[in-house]
């Protein structure tokens, strides 16, 4: 077994965390640092690219020099999935924002060729929805408002990448332009069946093969490094994944019959499957993790807007820490008397994919309080990840026995009691804050040979803490069901109720 640390850098879409890893699976340092969101317009949301790339040199540094000297075998990257970045393959200067996952800046377009008829088409070979979430149409957006962007790229002058491939790349400085197959999945360019990009695909989306970046496995030694800071030169970088994939990875979900969710600025659920079917009740197919010689697909359902519901009644409270003081005031009250919120602020995800539908607060009565909304709105965390959940069990014909969380919001022990009563399922919460970045250490470990095998990684010491359901089954049907005809109505598909004469 080889000697050394794993670093394990997860850039998401609030934040840049690090951490370092030994060989026995404990974090020896860790360092975090938060990335600014810019939002244009209405349900425009972008990032700095270079923000981006300096907050992981920063934190990836610093976490370094907590660990006093500690010798490194590899380096993993996690990061937020979907957001793009086209750049310049000489300067390596950004051509343009990061295109944030969140952003729906292409709804217009993908409804355009939802019109042309080409949805059918996209879901059969990529398994995804014709959405804006995902990355071609956002390329294709940033191309158009490049000077001869698409000309540029066709020429080979410009990288369009997701955030891992921008992150490789300066690591590698300027040396590698590649991806792992979880983010080239997400992309809606990838056959998730060959396992290549598409030609019709990349047609569809005007986007040019000499752009892209190469495909690996997730667990691949992708480059090496370059000196960056407090980052030593040579080290190989032996992981990239999308950080849902990292996590499902991170929690030890090797093969079918488990499901995890990332609670985030959105959530992610995902179970492992047997093959590449497509999804029945509105989910992605996607590939869960691949290393040489195996690739393993996943069902995933993608919720938008999750914590960032909490940020966001933060800020229209004009609370000063948004997040924080909601979870405060939400545990004031017992209950949310009522009240349901639906933060569909630009359309809700699976498994409704409904672009139309828009956000609302229903219930409120004279009585209801700010704290009865705040309440409500961690309440509807739970019951949009109980959405997903249940399509994964219609989906996959089984029963699913626990759920794994992971992600910010997942220390919310409230929250975690109340999604265990409305799953009627037992929540088993990873006692690690950063499960995304420990998934990508373990992918790079497998890489480099720090760890040799699965059975070696599922050995490993893992702190969990776990949340029964205790809730009356009454009062979890009669909360659900109001659930649900609160989402109705923000669909716009509740049916009309005449009035009493």
């Amino acid at each position: 077994m080889t000697a050394g640390h794993i670093l394990a850098i997860d850039q998401g879409t609030t934040n840049t965390k690090a951490l370092l890893i030994d060989r026995r699976g404990r974090i020896a340092a860790s360092a975090s640092r938060p990335v600014s969101i810019r939002y244009p317009q209405p349900a425009w949301v972008e990032q700095d690219a270079w923000e981006l790339w300096t907050s992981v040199a920063a934190t990836a540094s610093e976490c370094l020099d907590r660990a006093g000297g500690a010798t490194l075998a590899g380096i993993g990257v996690a990061n937020q999935r979907e957001s793009v970045v086209v750049w310049d393959r000489l300067t390596g200067e950004p051509a343009g924002p990061c295109v944030v996952w969140q952003c729906r800046r292409t709804a217009p377009f993908c409804a355009a060729l939802r019109e042309r008829g080409a949805e059918s088409m996209v879901r059969r070979r990529t398994g995804l929805a014709l959405d804006p979430l995902f990355s071609a149409s956002k390329a294709h957006w940033l191309l158009e408002h490049i000077p001869d962007g698409f000309q540029r790229a066709r020429d080979g002058e410009l990288c369009i990448g997701t955030v891992d491939s921008w992150v490789l790349w300066n690591l590698t400085g300027r040396a590698v332009h590649a991806t792992d197959l979880t983010n080239a999945s997400r992309t809606q360019l990838l056959d998730v069946r060959s396992l290549d990009w598409d030609e019709e695909l990349l047609e569809l989306f005007s986007i040019p093969r000499a752009a892209l970046a190469a495909v690996h496995p997730s667990s691949h030694i992708f480059g090496a490094t370059v000196e960056h800071g407090g980052i030593p030169a040579g080290v190989p970088i032996g992981a990239l994944a999308g950080d849902s994939h990292a996590a499902l990875f991170g929690h030890g979900v090797f093969g079918p019959g488990a499901v995890k969710a990332t609670y985030g600025t959105g959530s992610s659920l995902m179970t492992i499957t047997e093959g590449s079917a497509a999804s029945a009740e509105g989910l992605s197919t996607t590939i869960a993790w691949s290393r040489a010689g195996e690739t393993r697909y996943a069902l995933e359902g993608n919720i938008p807007v999750t914590g960032g519901a909490v940020q966001w009644l933060g800020d229209f409270l004009r609370l000063p820490s948004p997040a924080e003081d909601v979870a405060r005031l939400a545990l004031t009250v017992a209950d949310s008397a009522g009240v349901y919120v639906v933060p569909a602020f630009a359309g809700l995800g699976a498994p409704y994919w409904n672009d139309a539908a828009r956000g609302l607060i229903a219930g409120l009565t004279q009585g209801a309080t700010a704290a009865h909304v705040a309440h409500a709105t961690i309440e509807s965390i739970a019951y949009q990840v109980c959405d997903v959940f249940a399509a994964m069990e219609r989906d996959t014909a089984r029963t699913l026995p626990a759920l794994l969380a992971g992600g910010g919001a997942s220390r919310n022990d409230w929250l975690m009691q109340f999604q265990a009563d409305i799953l009627e399922r037992p929540v088993v919460r990873s006692g690690v804050a950063g499960v995304s970045a420990i998934g990508a250490a373990w992918l790079a470990g497998l890489a480099v040979g720090v760890w040799r095998s699965l059975e070696e990684l599922g050995s490993l010491p893992r702190a969990e803490d776990r949340f029964r359901p205790r809730m009356a089954a009454g009062e979890r049907a009669r909360l659900y069901d109001g659930w649900r005809e609160a989402a109705a109505r923000a669909t716009g598909s509740l049916p009309h109720r005449a009035g009493k004469g």
